[in-house]
């Protein structure tokens, strides 16, 4: 062992891992500070940098220290979740506690892989180096992100790329997606860690400082250059009922929420456009028929494209009936989406034949959803001075989390249209952090997105990611705005995430290549 490692060695025995792991876990809690609603972007850098500094400084544990972070992560980050599970759901808090830490402990097993593979490599070689290993970490990091976008339906949230939204990283966007935005993040927090770390000799202090100037301002250069041309603009109405959501679904309710979002439109039929959020519309039947029979006459009359969030269940011979959540179109808009990236016992419940009956949460009205198919067409408006319908790429609620699903909807279109229910998560941070989510998606396809909910955030959002027009949460009220049809690609709808994962397999190679060296020279 050389001098070197003897030091290193030496410094990580003077530090007990139970210090190394309450360190980790206040890492991990400050990471979701980053995101909104608080958006403090620096705290990203910082908490990153502090959870590389904490495996380099580890002799042993590294995965243990890994998960401990995702714990700080996802127990502030998803905090939110007790809301829904507590408020609606008919848990007891004590019992509301202990699912949300089920979950919390659950999605904190995607950081363990990062500390294990860093302490893998390690072992392996003591002379594989501090750069190497950072390229370790930081595969390791965006494979994580990957395997969240799409293992066990997926859960794509906290992304290092949403927190870069109004920094110069954002330039990115465009080209490389959330996850090429993650990349350069985590790059910039191990590169900050070395320009702080007074071990480090001044040459490589240097370059960190120069290739967080390079990518800044290769971000800031690329932020002002405009992939797509906007054709038209036009005149939207989204309406937001407030609906209460512990009501909203009861029988007796159901035509007064229809009254109520007839009530809210009955000004803005002149616009272009009139949307309902999720589930606005909570009929059945002959009932459902009647209500949107009503909405495609009037739309027709008022040469307005209607766009509803409602339920739309579907009997065939011979079989159960299937209940989807979907966005239809009615007066001059066509088509129908159903939601296909549903919620987990929100909209369908796993294990449901054991879980079933044990609290009201495993039993809501909706949580018997079937996901509409992967691939769909998406809506179609008939809008002034077009000579052919507009395409809205359409995602019901969280599944606007999924980059890639919406990218490849995005690929025709000329907006992006999003309906929620935000209502589940009350006055948490989970409505801000989803709006978030959705401007990362505006700025990645180069459209425009129109977002219409039941309670907040309603808002319209331009094709640089930026809210042009919001309604405050928990106001019943109507957000009219203008919005503008888009024509060209980015290059993230082009390519997608491969460029990243061709980056990641890359990065892989090196770190193998490298190893494979080392244990030729000890052979």
């Amino acid at each position: 062992m050389n001098s070197a490692s003897g030091s290193n060695q030496s410094v990580d025995n003077a530090v007990s891992f139970p210090l190394l792991a309450v360190l980790a876990m206040a890492a991990g809690a400050i990471y979701p500070l980053s995101f909104a609603p608080f958006q403090w972007f620096p705290l990203l850098f910082v908490s990153v940098a502090c959870f590389w500094w904490l495996l380099n400084r580890a002799s042993s544990h590294w995965a243990l220290l890994a998960w401990i972070f995702g714990l700080g992560k996802y127990g502030v980050g998803v905090s939110w979740v007790y809301v829904s599970i507590h408020q609606y759901g008919g848990a007891s808090p004590a019992l509301a506690g202990c699912l949300v830490a089920a979950f919390v402990a659950f999605m904190a097993l995607f950081c363990l892989p990062i500390g294990w593979f860093v302490g893998a490599l390690k072992r392996s070689s003591e002379s594989l180096g501090r750069g190497l290993l950072g390229i370790g970490f930081i595969a390791s990091w965006l494979l994580m992100e990957w395997l969240l976008t799409w293992f066990l339906t997926g859960f794509p949230w906290l992304f290092a790329g949403h927190a870069m939204l109004g920094t110069p990283l954002q330039g990115f966007a465009p080209v490389f997606g959330v996850l090429g935005v993650s990349l350069l993040a985590v790059l910039g927090s191990l590169l900050l860690q070395t320009m702080v770390d007074k071990t480090q000799i001044a040459r490589h202090r240097g370059y960190a400082v120069a290739v967080l100037l390079i990518s800044g301002g290769l971000g800031h250069s690329l932020d002002s250059v405009s992939w797509v041309k906007s054709l038209n603009r036009y005149d939207v109405a989204l309406v937001q009922g407030n609906i209460d959501q512990a009501v909203k679904w009861d029988a007796d309710q159901r035509y007064a929420n229809v009254r109520k979002h007839m009530d809210l439109s009955a000004a803005h039929w002149d616009a272009d456009v009139l949307i309902w959020p999720e589930a606005a519309l909570t009929l059945f039947g002959r009932d459902a028929k009647q209500a949107v029979e009503a909405l495609q006459e009037q739309g027709q009359t008022t040469q307005t494209n209607v766009i509803i969030g409602m339920p739309d269940v579907q009997q065939r011979i011979g079989e159960n009936s299937q209940f989807f959540n979907t966005v239809q179109a009615f007066g001059l808009a066509s088509g129908r989406f159903a939601k296909h990236h549903l919620v987990p016992f929100g909209e369908y419940v796993p294990l449901q034949d054991l879980l079933r009956g044990l609290i009201e949460f495993f039993d809501l009205p909706m949580s018997v959803a079937t996901p509409g198919l992967r691939r769909q067409p998406n809506i179609r408006l008939q809008l002034p001075e077009m000579q052919y319908p507009v395409e809205a790429a359409s995602g019901i609620c969280y599944e606007i989390a999924y980059g890639d699903t919406l990218r490849r909807q995005a690929a025709t279109s000329g907006l992006l249209l999003t309906v929620s229910n935000d209502t589940w998560f009350g006055g948490s941070i989970g409505p801000h952090q989803h709006m978030q989510i959705a401007q990362m998606r505006a700025l990645e396809n180069g459209r425009w997105l129109l977002r219409a909910t039941n309670s907040g955030i309603t808002g319209v959002v331009n094709q640089r990611g930026e809210i042009v027009a919001r309604l405050p949460q928990f106001e019943a009220a109507v957000l009219r705005a203008e919005f503008a049809v888009m024509s060209g690609r980015t290059p993230y709808v082009y390519f997608g995430d491969w460029p990243v994962l061709a980056a990641v397999l890359l990065m892989l190679l090196a770190i193998l290549g490298r190893l494979r060296r080392a244990v030729s020279e000890t052979g």
